[in-house]
């Protein structure tokens, strides 16, 4: 499977990556510890600093847009004033895992929300799998679109949303719609298509009794991750086996890798129901 990322170090508060051919220098809070290779560091085409924003240390550019296959699934990746991509390279060993889990039941229905740039849902897609996508950035559907005709899923059963997470699921409960898996990857604060705010402290726990309405009576499984700082595995799955009862509950960490040797930095976590 070709994989066009990797850790390639990190320390002192930020991470170097490589995608495909661009080499990037970006912060990162969970970076502890000293750089272990610093002259690396020397061969970032851009860095990311939350004051000055992106900036090119030598003499290459860093290119307005580009796209690497990571896992397997092609994305288009562009460099954003926040310091983003398009991409949270910490959740590609979920896609595999989604994939995997999915093939076992092709005709399954999955829900995905706060659904990004499309990662987990064409790892849904490309088991055979139907897919709701929902965000409620239109931008960030948009470029979802954009990532499924790169993996030619363009005409792929995938419904794509741009709305607010609790008015759709309200929606989708009063129609009786049922679905065979859900992931979600609900922010820290977020707002909706209508401004309406989103805190995963107060809110995700509604958020889920919706997604339980919602499930089928042959649920394949309910995913739950999350890159709140401070938030664990542990909190996770008890607020997820709190709403949904008992069932078959694994957890665990979110990490950026990259070769034997290079150091893990933490990246989020997750946990899992079903």
């Amino acid at each position: 499977m070709r994989n066009d990322y990797e850790l390639l170090d990190s320390g002192q508060g930020r991470k170097l990556e490589r995608f495909g051919p661009v080499i990037l220098s970006r912060p990162c809070e969970q970076a502890d510890g000293d750089m272990q290779n610093p002259d690396l560091w020397r061969d970032a085409v851009a860095e990311f600093d939350r004051v000055a924003g992106w900036t090119s240390p030598g003499d290459a550019d860093l290119p307005a847009e580009w796209v690497v296959t990571i896992n397997g699934i092609n994305m288009k990746l562009k460099p954003t004033p926040a310091g983003h991509l398009g991409v949270f390279p910490e959740t590609r060993a979920l896609w595999d895992s989604i994939t995997e889990a999915l093939r076992l039941t092709p005709d399954a229905s999955v829900l995905n929300l706060f659904a990004y740039s499309g990662g987990a849902t064409l790892a849904a897609a490309r088991a055979g799998c139907s897919v709701c996508h929902l965000d409620s950035s239109k931008a960030m559907v948009t470029r979802a679109r954009e990532n499924a005709a790169l993996n030619d899923l363009a005409d792929a059963p995938i419904r794509w949303i741009v709305d607010d997470v609790t008015k759709f699921l309200d929606r989708e409960i009063r129609r009786g719609r049922r679905y065979d898996a859900i992931m979600l990857d609900p922010p820290s604060f977020g707002r909706g298509r209508g401004g309406e705010q989103y805190k995963i402290d107060k809110d995700l726990v509604g958020t889920l009794e919706r997604c339980k309405a919602l499930l089928s009576d042959e649920s394949a499984f309910v995913l739950l991750t999350s890159h709140t700082q401070g938030m664990t595995a542990a909190d996770l799955e008890a607020v997820l086996a709190g709403v949904l009862g008992e069932g078959p509950l694994a957890r665990g960490e979110m990490r950026l890798t990259g070769a034997s040797g290079v150091r893990p930095v933490p990246g989020g976590v997750w946990t899992r129901w079903g």
